[in-house]
């Protein structure tokens, strides 16, 4: 075993660190205060990405992307984490499930969207149909030759920046032994089509200015070129997407744990009480070593699990492991960072309970931290024929 970056992994780290202290953080008060990330600084990120050879890096090169494996995006991603998401968004990473496009679809979506000259956005959750994916109530059904979308979806991030969005609606019922399950089909919906309308969602405590919209459809007719992969194919187009967003929602959230125990370690040295810095009272010396112990666990958990994607072994439990952890880790690191910090790791002069509130999220978008149990669970327990 190596566990050591290559010469070509440590230039990805640095470069993409270097650019997240430089282009990201500058603008992270601006966008808490007001909510908002104004259109030249997001230009001027998507701007300086594409200059790098970084935009749309998570696609193979055979369609202009970076054709970094698994691994070497996760690095990426873990770097990207450290700053703003509402931010990082223009760094640009386009749903890897647009590699499904086919025909003039290329043409029209996965192509532009490499390029930077689309923006996409991934709709699946309604309001009673989160977890329970195939709760959906969002439908279409054939007329004709066309398919019309009826429902609504929520909690769409990137919706009110994205061009076109990948939608997931359910299109038939199946009886099953276990009792009726729906088909899902997934869809390419542009903006601006007939009958589909994104408005405002909700305000958030967390990443605040990386909005989640609400879309609307209301006999919204699509042809079906707007098929993403095969009708009612859409969980194996989605279950694709969720190990690649597991991973993500994973390293970003070591590499904000590491950006918020840089914050701990500092403050501990430098805080004074008592006539000497507080890292030297065990209470807090010993939450430094346990903060430090579990980044760099979750850090090898997500790394491993990109690894064996990498290798094309089996990953759905270590993916579900790293997320849980990881997501998991950072709400024990910010919190500890926040103790350490006293009252004033409350107060807006220090990013610390940006990152406090910022850190709750993680634990229930792109599958809760119960669904990531029940995961690992079922692939243990099944082989034994429990």
């Amino acid at each position: 075993m190596h566990f050591g970056l290559t010469d070509e992994q440590q230039m990805i780290v640095d470069t993409v660190r270097t650019f997240v202290e430089h282009e990201i953080y500058p603008h992270e008060d601006l966008v808490e205060r007001s909510g908002e990330v104004p259109h030249e600084i997001a230009q001027e990120i998507k701007r300086k990405t594409i200059e790098l050879g970084f935009y749309a890096c998570n696609f193979p090169e055979s369609v202009g992307g970076a054709g970094l494996s698994h691994v070497d995006f996760a690095l990426v991603e873990r770097e990207l984490g450290r700053g703003s998401m509402a931010l990082n968004h223009f760094f640009g990473r386009p749903q890897n499930i647009l590699m499904a496009c086919q025909g003039e679809q290329r043409d029209r979506y996965l192509l532009p969207a490499v390029r930077g000259e689309r923006m996409d956005a991934l709709a699946m959750t309604e309001p009673d149909a989160g977890s329970d994916v195939r709760g959906m109530k969002c439908n279409a059904v054939r007329d004709g030759g066309d398919w019309v979308l009826n429902g609504s979806k929520h909690f769409i991030s990137g919706a009110d920046h994205a061009d076109f969005f990948i939608v997931f609606v359910a299109t038939g019922v199946d009886d099953t032994p276990r009792g009726p399950k729906k088909r899902i089909t997934t869809f390419l919906v542009d903006r601006g089509t007939p009958g589909f309308t994104v408005r405002d969602g909700y305000a958030s405590v967390s990443h605040r200015g990386y909005k989640n919209c609400i879309l609307e459809f209301d006999n919204c007719r699509l042809p079906d070129a707007q098929v993403l992969g095969a009708v009612d194919g859409g969980f194996a187009v989605m279950n694709e997407w969720l190990y690649a967003t597991r991973i993500t929602v994973a390293t970003m959230s070591v590499g904000r744990a590491r950006r918020c125990f840089d914050y701990a370690l500092n403050y501990a040295a430098e805080r004074k009480q008592f006539g000497q810095p507080i890292g030297k009272f065990q209470g807090v010396s010993f939450q430094i070593a346990d903060m430090i112990t579990e980044i760099d666990a979750a850090d090898m958990l997500t790394l491993a699990a990109a690894w064996r994607l990498d290798q094309g072994l089996p990953a759905n439990r270590e993916i579900a492991s790293a997320k849980v952890y990881a997501t998991e880790m950072l709400a024990r690191v910010t919190d500890a960072t926040l103790q350490i910090y006293g009252g004033m790791g409350l107060m807006n002069d220090f990013p610390i309970e940006r990152f406090w509130r910022d850190a709750r999220v993680e634990r229930i978008w792109d599958g809760t931290s119960e669904i990531q149990r029940h995961i690992i669970s079922r692939e243990l327990l099944r082989p034994k024929g429990a």
